[in-house]
């Protein structure tokens, strides 16, 4: 099994990474998690950096992917600057969960209804799950509210590495380890639920020996192996 981190933009300001991660299984299926920013953003949006060549299919291109390769898409969330290249892969499978679906449904959040042309995409197939499920052999998807309901991170159990726990906007950058500490950052939705989540990847990434990869955090992507490198 290998996993790339992808860098598929810059939040400007920031200089802080869009990511997204791809996930090659020993059994020879292929995850993506996150598609990353269109670029410029969501109309009336922030603005993201996506420069010539680091949107999502150029990127996989470089290690070799093609989006008909891609057999599962799992979405952390629907905030734009992680559903900018969902249309890119009509053969995958989307997976989220339920109450997030719903709620990016609803209209109800402002941010998930701007972005909603990029991933309400005709003919795109979405499965749904409930809590923490695993997706795949080696691949758990963690159900951790707070930044906005229903996000999910990611657990990836890796031959050499061991266990790397993809955080997502969860736990955005390192500043933010501490469930009682933290920062409640302005895209954040519900404090007690964050705190409660924070303290669930904490304690689950104690528990299993791992590597907590930052959603936001540049500092921390200095240091790691960002693709065409790879962890396996």
């Amino acid at each position: 099994m290998r996993l790339y981190l992808l860098r598929l933009g810059t939040i400007p300001g920031l200089q802080a990474p869009v990511p997204g991660y791809l996930i090659r299984t020993d059994e020879g299926r292929t995850v993506l998690v996150d598609t990353g920013a269109a670029p410029g953003g969501p109309p009336g949006g922030a603005p993201i950096q996506v420069e010539e060549g680091q949107d999502v299919v150029s990127t996989l291109a470089r290690i070799g992917v093609r989006p008909a390769d891609v057999d599962h898409v799992v979405c952390s969330h629907l905030d734009p600057d992680h559903v900018g290249g969902h249309a890119a892969f009509p053969d995958a499978e989307f997976v989220i969960q339920r109450s997030h679906y719903e709620l990016a449904r609803s209209g109800t959040v402002p941010r998930l209804a701007a972005s909603r042309p990029l991933w309400d995409v005709p003919g795109l197939k979405y499965t749904t799950v409930e809590g923490d499920t695993e997706l795949l052999p080696g691949i758990e998807l963690v159900a951790c509210g707070g930044h906005v309901p229903g996000h999910q991170s990611v657990l990836v159990r890796l031959p050499r590495t061991g266990p790397v726990l993809l955080a997502v906007d969860a736990i955005p950058m390192s500043a933010a380890l501490d469930p009682d500490g933290r920062p409640v950052l302005p895209f954040d939705l519900d404090e007690k639920e964050l705190r409660e989540s924070t303290r669930k990847l904490v304690d689950l990434a104690r528990a299993e020996n791992a590597l907590i990869v930052h959603g936001h955090d540049a500092e921390q992507w200095r240091t790691l192996r960002v693709a065409p490198e790879y962890y396996d």
